[in-house]
């Protein structure tokens, strides 16, 4: 029922968005006679405002067209290289025909960005891609919005969660680097120790980022919430059903605009100081401030739903169990064991003041990951870096990203170092 009078409200507030942006319009337009009446600027500020407060957020797109790679502009084309009923794996294309820039290419690393399945949209990583272009190829992981698959595709569990990032490391190869953010690091985790319980090949290098891979650590109000609630509250409390309007009619989700209510529950102040002060930033007419502001909400106000047995298995599995760090967390009837992971360099990221995954829980991997030599295993803090910042922003692109850089081409040098030289021909 909430889930039904939510797209009611959204349904109603519509109009009423479309007027606020016309009226701004109407009070900004330098054509329009109303632009020159007394206060029409801090009128238009105030319609402008209440547009995007009660406006509805479709996911944004990627919108990365280019990346320059040894100095040089190359063009970046974005395709699908898999589907599956709940995500897609795009690849970010480079295209030149400047001989030194495919050169260049030619020769760097893999990379398989498993992007969170918590809420955004995977674009919350666009950062972390642009960055990654310079240096990779680039994939990532673009999950589906439940709500857009038809209920007769079936469930969507955990343990499929484990399966479609083993397949993409399959599709891929297993020169792939794979770098986790967030809620991922657990089963990218459990993927890469299936591979090697089996004895497949395991990727060259794992980079785990802000992640709950030990949630008992520095629990955070997010993990709190998770462990102290039982797990038949959240199905009966958070649970709905997708209304008639979405091709997904009738699927179980736990819908995106409750996570988005809890994220901006964390931190009200700073939602309306930030309002606020793009208020005040449009009255000035500083533009450049305001657009900042506008492409960072268009983002995080984006949401989508997940499927309620992952979800709920995510809570139970992660947060109230804690089977990875116990070792007793069984996917698709086999036993998921860190320690068999050995040709694997691992690196671990922490942000200092990170509010949803706390200090030590991405750490933990190193104690789980007992098989890999500890020369090949690494972790660093990024100090005054918050969630957010350690996979987008400045303090991503000028202290995590080197890191992470360093790292991948040091594991990707030492591998193809071991291996016969072959002709190559993949276009990067």
């Amino acid at each position: 029922m909430l889930y039904h009078l939510y797209e009611t409200q959204r349904a109603l507030m519509a109009p009423f968005s479309e007027f606020a942006s016309a009226s701004a319009k109407l009070y900004n337009h330098p054509l329009s006679p109303f632009t020159h009446t007394p206060m029409a600027q801090r009128v238009a500020a105030s319609f402008d405002l209440l547009h995007r407060l009660a406006k509805e957020y479709e996911k944004p797109p990627f919108a990365i067209t280019a990346a320059t790679v040894d100095g040089i502009e190359v063009a970046v084309q974005e395709q699908i290289a898999l589907t599956k009923p709940f995500c897609r794996l795009l690849r970010f294309k480079r295209f030149t025909d400047n001989p030194q820039a495919l050169s260049v290419m030619k020769s760097q690393p893999t990379v398989l960005v498993v992007a969170p399945l918590s809420g955004h949209h995977s674009t919350l990583l666009r950062d972390t891609v642009k960055s990654l272009l310079h240096d990779h190829k680039v994939f990532i992981t673009d999950w589906t919005d439940a709500r857009m698959v038809p209920l007769e595709v079936g469930p969507f569990h955990l343990d499929d969660y484990v399966a479609y990032v083993q397949e993409f490391i399959r599709h891929i190869g297993p020169n792939v680097h794979v770098i986790s953010v967030c809620q991922p690091t657990v089963p990218v985790l459990a993927a890469v120790s299936l591979l090697a319980s089996a004895g497949e090949p395991t990727p060259r290098t794992m980079t785990m980022m802000g992640g709950p891979i030990d949630a008992r650590r520095s629990p955070t109000a997010v993990n709190n919430l998770a462990m102290n609630k039982s797990h038949s509250w959240f199905e009966n409390n958070v649970i709905f059903r997708v209304p008639q309007n979405f091709p997904g009619a009738g699927r179980r989700v736990y819908p995106g605009f409750l996570q988005h209510t809890g994220f901006v529950a964390m931190n009200p102040d700073r939602h309306m100081s930030s309002h606020y002060d793009y208020f005040k930033d449009l009255i000035r007419g500083d533009d450049d401030s305001a657009e900042s502001h506008r492409q960072f909400y268009d983002e995080y106000n984006a949401v989508l739903d997940m499927p309620a047995e992952y979800y709920l298995e995510t809570i139970k599995v992660v947060f109230q169990d804690f089977a990875l760090c116990n070792g007793n967390w069984m996917v698709n009837g086999e036993l998921v064991r860190p320690q068999d992971i050995r040709n694997t360099a691992l690196l671990t990221i922490e942000g200092e003041l990170d509010d949803i995954s706390g200090a030590g829980q991405t750490r933990a991997a190193h104690e789980l990951c007992s098989g890999i030599p500890k020369e090949r295993q690494f972790h660093y803090d990024a100090m005054g870096a918050g969630h957010y910042g350690i996979f987008a922003g400045k303090r991503w692109r000028e202290k995590v990203y080197p890191e992470v850089r360093a790292f991948i081409a040091r594991y990707d040098a030492e591998a193809a170092a071991q291996k016969p030289a072959r002709k190559r021909t993949a276009a990067a």
